[in-house]
């Protein structure tokens, strides 16, 4: 057998100019001169001229368990020896157990998982499970709520630079995201705010809806927002109030989920509220193309029309996910993400108090943000950084 032909010693500059050459132009970037990464280990990274980095960003929040983590490379790689590929027209073992592992750790009346290859793909299936159920078309959605690149996933996406059709899917609106450090009606914002974020909530749905929506769907972590946590009280009631009106509540976990906010495994755990749909992707696999769309029984039953998912479930991608969710066990991750989340914030509080530029420190266990800003009263943003 000949070994796949592979470009030894290519440097930086050589796959950045392959990559403006061959791939789309309106890929993002972090950095104007992209970073080009070449290995991985544990929570550190390397490029090809063998410099070090400590990866602080996990392939946006994905490696849950490190880079090339043993557990995971071991089940992965022992799985595709045995059967790399079937579709979802075929049963395996291996996804009836990792559809096990989520509904074990998901809230009490979630067990029944669709499985798909992105968040993207996930948010889709929950929002045509939404109208499936309900027999409804209409989704609310948060300003600045971000949910992924699709026609669908874009349409509620609340951030034009992320809707680059000047037509999006009828039928989404938008209330207004509640944003503490930025709250419209009360500086400081306090517990009246929640009230009025829900009220707006409410407003939309009889105003600009029929008054019959399908579903309300919000992230726990705003994260494309910048990690805006929403206020203790506000889901229970944004919850009480699509559910008077007959939908559904979607919660988008994505990047929140999997322990990674400390103390539970989802970021709605931390607000008391068991969500009608649950969205996941990035860490459910430590990097595996894998998104999961999770529900009722009541619910799954009501998508009578028939599904299949070509990748979706597939036996590799699935042992991954078990091999994730075993090590994300095994070392508590949850508890882990709490104490070190702790530390994190504490040092950052510290440098807050030197900093008049960190406007806001806010987020929960290892999702921390800091919000810079050019001064700390007007709280004008300072898109340009901090020069001290």
């Amino acid at each position: 057998m000949t070994a796949p032909t592979l470009v030894k010693g290519v440097t930086s500059a050589e796959t950045i100019h392959g990559q403006r050459e061959y791939l789309l132009p309106s890929m993002l970037h972090l950095y104007d001169e992209p970073l080009v990464l070449d290995r991985g280990q544990g929570v550190r990274a390397w490029d090809p001229e063998g410099h070090e980095y400590l990866d602080l960003f996990s392939g946006i929040l994905t490696t849950s368990v490190g880079h090339c983590n043993p557990r995971v490379v071991e089940a992965t790689t022992e799985q595709m020896k045995r059967l790399g590929h079937v579709s979802t027209l075929y049963a395996t073992e291996m996804h009836v157990e990792a559809a096990r592992k989520i509904a074990d750790i998901a809230p009490d009346l979630l067990k029944r998982t669709f499985f798909t290859n992105s968040g993207t793909e996930a948010i889709e299936t929950a929002l045509m499970m939404a109208c499936l159920a309900t027999g409804r078309s209409e989704i609310i959605g948060l300003r600045v709520g971000y949910h992924g690149r699709s026609f669908m996933a874009t349409s509620v996406t609340g951030h034009s630079g992320w809707r680059p059709l000047a037509t999006p899917v009828a039928g989404i609106k938008h209330a207004k995201s509640p944003n503490p450090y930025r709250c419209p009606f009360k500086q400081p914002c306090d517990d009246t705010c929640v009230d009025k974020f829900v009220d707006d909530l409410e407003e939309v749905i009889v105003t600009t809806t029929n008054g019959r929506p399908a579903a309300f769907i919000a992230e726990t972590i705003m994260g494309v927002a910048g990690y805006v946590v929403p206020p203790a009280g506000y889901f229970q009631k944004a919850a009480e109030v699509i559910r008077h009106y007959g939908g559904l509540l979607i919660i988008d976990e994505v990047q929140a989920g999997f322990g990674r906010t400390g103390g539970h495994w989802f970021g709605i755990q931390h607000h008391g509220v068991d969500p009608d749909i649950m969205v996941m992707a990035k860490g459910i696999a430590n990097g595996a193309p894998v998104g999961a769309t999770i529900t009722t029984d009541e619910i799954a039953h009501g998508w009578k029309g028939k599904t299949i998912s070509t990748f979706g479930g597939n036996p590799v991608a699935m042992a991954a996910l078990c091999a994730t969710q075993d090590e994300l066990r095994d070392h508590d991750a949850p508890h882990n993400a709490e104490e070190r989340g702790a530390q994190l914030r504490t040092a950052l509080l510290e440098m807050q108090s030197r900093h008049p530029w960190m406007g806001d420190v806010r987020g929960m266990g290892l999702m921390q943000a800091i919000e810079i800003v050019k001064d700390p009263v007007t709280k004008e943003p300072d898109k340009d950084g901090p020069t001290s």
